[in-house]
This record gives structure tokens, sequence and C-alpha cells, in this order.
């Protein structure tokens, strides 16, 4: 299977157990509870296997950057927290240094 499609896999998951923090009310609430602890071990199961073709670098840095630029949309969507223009700045950047690392590194796994 494709490393960058368990890799978005891992991404994905992980957005979904981040959103249901939120809706767990600092773990008050049992289901969203679940899904998050759920979500996490299999984000980081996922992520595991794409590290055995991608250089950890490589995937910490797409993960953590996407998972920002993920988890801000759906905060604008499901929590109605709009960013401001600073926010909006800085997940540009981050989209920038994802693509720069993936497009343009030599990084390999040795």
């Amino acid at each position: 299977m494709n490393p960058y499609f368990i890799l978005a896999l891992a991404i994905v998951v992980e957005v979904i157990a981040t959103s249901a923090l939120r809706a767990s009310e600092g773990f008050t609430r049992l289901w969203p509870s679940v899904v998050v602890v759920i979500g996490y071990v299999l984000s980081f199961y996922v992520l595991s296997l794409s590290l055995r073709s991608i250089p950890v670098g490589v995937v910490y840095a797409t993960w953590s950057g996407a998972g920002i630029v993920l988890i801000t949309l759906c905060a604008m969507f499901l929590f109605k927290q709009i960013p401001d223009l600073a926010a909006i700045l800085g997940i540009c950047l981050i989209i920038s240094g994802v693509i720069v690392l993936n497009v343009f590194s030599k990084m390999q796994v040795h």
C-alpha cells in the first residue's frame, strides 16, 4: 500500500480524535472520550506503518502540519472558531513548509 496513503489515513484519524477531544469536555463525556483514546492509538499505529518507507522527519512534519491545518478547518466549521489574519498567515506558512519538505527534500530512510 502507498505509504503516503497510510500517512493520510493517520492524519485523518488524528483529526477525528482531536475533534472528539474537544467534544469530550475534559473526558467527562463517555463516547467522545472513547473516540479520543481509540483514535489516538489507531493514529499512532498507522503513523508507525508509514515510517517503514518515509523518513521520520518528513512523516512527523507532514502529520503534524496537515493535522494543524485540518483541525483548524474543523474548528471553524464545527465549533465556530474563526482564525484571525495572523492565524491564517501561520497556517499558510505551515502548508508551504510541508509542501517544500515533501517536494524538494532528498531525505531517505536508512
